[in-house]
């Protein structure tokens, strides 16, 4: 397996079609009784969307793309599970 340099446009690929990121921020923020807590929603998806990154590149699925850019992924993750919580968070229905 050949590993290529940093390629921060795969990086951003990868953080915005990652099916956990929006997958985890998007229920966590309709679940949140708080706007406070979208954040610590936000920082669940990007931690959800690596985690299923990297065990997707562990079984082999995927080659490994952009070595080097561990952080960039995380906080590409963090700000788009930052945007899909909110989107969560405004189309829940209120209780109470």
């Amino acid at each position: 397996m050949q590993i290529v340099p940093f390629d921060p446009w795969t990086l951003v690929l990868i953080a915005v079609l990652n099916p956990a990121v929006i997958i985890v921020a998007f229920l966590m923020g309709r679940s949140a009784d708080q706007w406070q807590k979208l954040i610590i929603a936000a920082f669940a998806a990007a931690l959800a969307g690596f985690v299923l990154y990297w065990l997707v590149v562990y079984v082999g699925l995927m080659p490994v793309h952009a070595l080097g850019g561990e952080a960039a992924m995380l906080i590409m993750g963090f700000f788009l599970g930052l945007f899909w919580s909110a989107l969560g968070y405004w189309t829940a229905p209120r209780r109470g």
